[in-house]
Order: C-alpha cells, then sequence, then structure tokens
C-alpha cells in the first residue's frame, strides 16, 4: 500500500486532533503514514502516495492559516493527476459557510486532476460524537477503496 500523508489545516485544534487520532490508529494497523501538522508543499511527496487532508474552515470559510500555503501550492501546479487523496471536513452546520474549506480543497484537487477515493466526509462538530470519533469509524470504510 501507499504511503499515507495526512495534511492537517486546523486554526483551534479540532482537526489537528482528529489528525492525529488517524495517525495513531493508522500507525496501529501498520499502514505506513507521515502526519504533516504544518504542511509544507515542498516536503510532502506528490507521486506514488496517498493524501488525506483533514481541515476545520475559519473565519467567513477560509482556510486554516496553516493550509494557506499548501492551497496555493495546488493553485500553481499544473497538474496533480498523479494524486489520490481523501478529505475529512470539520465544521459548524449552523454556518452557511459549512465545511467550505474541505470543498474548497477538494474542488482544487479535482481541478488538478487528483482522484478522490471515496466520499468526502463532513463532520458537524456540534454532534454529540466527538470529530475524532466520527472519522476513526469512516476510516476503514475508507480504506477498503484504496
Amino acid at each position: 500500500m501507499k504511503t499515507i500523508h495526512i495534511i492537517v489545516g486546523s486554526q483551534m485544534g479540532s482537526a489537528e486532533y482528529t489528525a492525529d487520532q488517524i495517525h495513531q490508529e493508522l500507525n496501529a494497523i501498520n499502514i505506513a503514514n507521515e502526519l504533516h501538522e504544518f504542511p509544507d508543499p515542498t516536503m510532502i511527496p506528490s507521486e506514488n502516495v496517498i493524501w488525506l487532508i483533514c481541515t476545520s474552515t475559519h473565519g467567513a470559510g477560509d482556510l486554516p492559516d496553516n493550509l494557506q500555503e499548501f492551497a496555493a501550492y495546488i493553485t500553481e501546479v499544473n497538474s496533480l493527476s498523479e494524486i489520490e487523496y481523501g478529505i475529512i471536513g470539520l465544521g459548524d452546520r449552523s454556518y452557511d459557510t459549512f465545511n467550505l474549506a474541505c470543498k474548497t480543497i477538494d474542488d482544487l484537487l479535482a481541478l488538478k486532476g487528483a482522484k478522490r477515493i471515496g466520499q468526502r466526509l463532513e463532520i458537524d462538530v456540534l454532534d454529540e460524537q466527538l470529530p475524532e470519533d466520527s472519522a476513526l469509524a469512516w476510516l476503514p470504510t475508507w480504506l477498503k477503496q484504496i
């Protein structure tokens, strides 16, 4: 299996914690992965890997600060057709910009030819279940699609 690179976009820490739980679970089941809490696009391989983006939405639908450079990189490259990816978004459904950051990244990746694996997971942080529990419940189904 290809190495999974978990790319975090987090402003207040919820997406970071959720990504860390996924990282720990992948380690526990012996799936090679790397966690990028401050994603530097020059340090994240784009060949023979799978990206798993875990991001919150900040402000009025904005990308978290630590994901800005990564998004700019995606915008500037000609093609990411060699990339397969999954995406997890954390947001608050009471806002009309619910999970807009993950939708923005998803749209950018698709525009550049990347291929999404499975359905995008959109978590409402106000649900009773903790975001990391929702993500861990989603993970096995996503892994089967790889």
